[in-house]
């Protein structure tokens, strides 16, 4: 296949959910999120028995729902207020729109079939997700700023690492906010259910970016390594930069929107009504970013550096009392 579209658009085996009953949907869920590899021993990176399991935990994994069949829930004009009014929506479609092309054109250039499959299949989820966004918008009716035309990438390897990179930072802090949003019933717990497969699904896609990141590094030339270290590096820096500010796009009535690039770290107060400090934040995305990955294979590697750089931070804050645990938890 030459044509990007063609990746991120095919997936022959996939199934449409419509009229499946309600265990065949909680089995597709369940299997979703648990999994295992029958190799015994180690999953060393760099191996054939670690490659292949990547690419089969992330084939066995998929969820075979469908945008076209979801029943978008009836909002009340107060919640269907709040919905339409986070900062979120034109970055979201358009971050999915670029990050299925990055993925279909890095599966395009690698060779080895096992990864090679899995990084299409990502590329077909993140299409997914954009068209799960797109119908969100329509049946809320959410005014947006007209998407900018999807070129693809010219450095293939540094797209595909911003994004990768990108998607380990955001779903953590998403996973926090996501269980916020559950926890305060600041939005339906209807549409809040409808999110939950997408949301498990980036858990998988940087679960398959940590280990293809891993696999890539112990299989290039080592005279390659330093070079794509650098290139590593630069990434951070640029994400670090990129966060710093917001991002504006304009309508066709000629309105500014102006969206925020950091929203899955600063958004608490756009998903509940509940007052939650930085540090109970913390504590919420290491516990949902524990609780995503706990039923997948613990030989294969997790990200690592927000969890790690979280826990880092939280030593040096105040620890909530035990009447705030007890209120959150509830």
């Amino acid at each position: 296949m030459n044509s990007l579209a063609d990746i991120y658009s095919s997936l022959p085996e996939a199934i449409d959910p419509k009229g499946a009953d309600a265990r065949t949907v909680a089995e597709a869920d369940f299997n979703a999120r648990h999994w295992s590899s029958p190799v015994p021993g180690p999953l060393k990176p760099g191996s054939t028995e670690h490659k292949r399991a990547v690419a089969a935990m992330f084939r066995d994994t998929f969820n075979p729902y469908k945008p076209s069949v979801i029943d978008w829930p009836k909002l009340d004009p107060a919640t269907l207020k709040r919905v339409t009014s986070l900062p979120i929506w034109d970055i979201a479609v358009q971050t999915e729109g670029k990050a299925r092309l990055r993925m279909a054109a890095y599966a395009r250039l690698i060779d080895d079939p096992d990864m090679k499959d899995a990084l299409s299949r990502n590329a077909w989820e993140e299409n997914r997700h954009k068209e799960v966004l797109s119908r969100l918008v329509e049946a809320y009716d959410i005014k947006m700023a007209p998407e900018p035309p999807y070129i693809e990438p010219r450095d293939v390897e540094w797209a595909y690492l911003v994004t990768g990179f990108s998607e380990c930072v955001d779903s953590f802090f998403a996973f926090g906010l996501f269980a916020l949003a559950r926890q305060s019933g600041f939005f339906p717990a209807e549409l809040i259910e409808t999110f939950e497969p997408v949301m498990q699904e980036e858990c998988r896609h940087i679960l398959l970016f940590a280990n293809w990141l891993a696999w890539h590094r112990a299989t290039m030339p080592a005279w390659k390594r330093p070079w794509f270290e650098i290139r590593v590096l630069a990434v951070w820096v640029f994400l670090a930069y990129e966060r710093m500010g917001l991002a504006r796009t304009m309508d066709a009535d000629g309105n500014v929107h102006e969206q925020d690039n950091n929203f899955t770290v600063s958004g608490a107060k756009d998903v509940a009504d509940m007052d939650i400090s930085v540090g109970e934040l913390m504590d919420l995305c290491l516990e949902e970013n524990d609780r995503r990955f706990a039923g997948y294979d613990p030989r294969l590697l997790r990200p690592k550096l927000a969890p790690n750089l979280a826990r880092f931070i939280r030593r040096f804050m105040k620890k909530p009392s035990a009447a705030r645990q007890v209120e959150h938890a509830a």
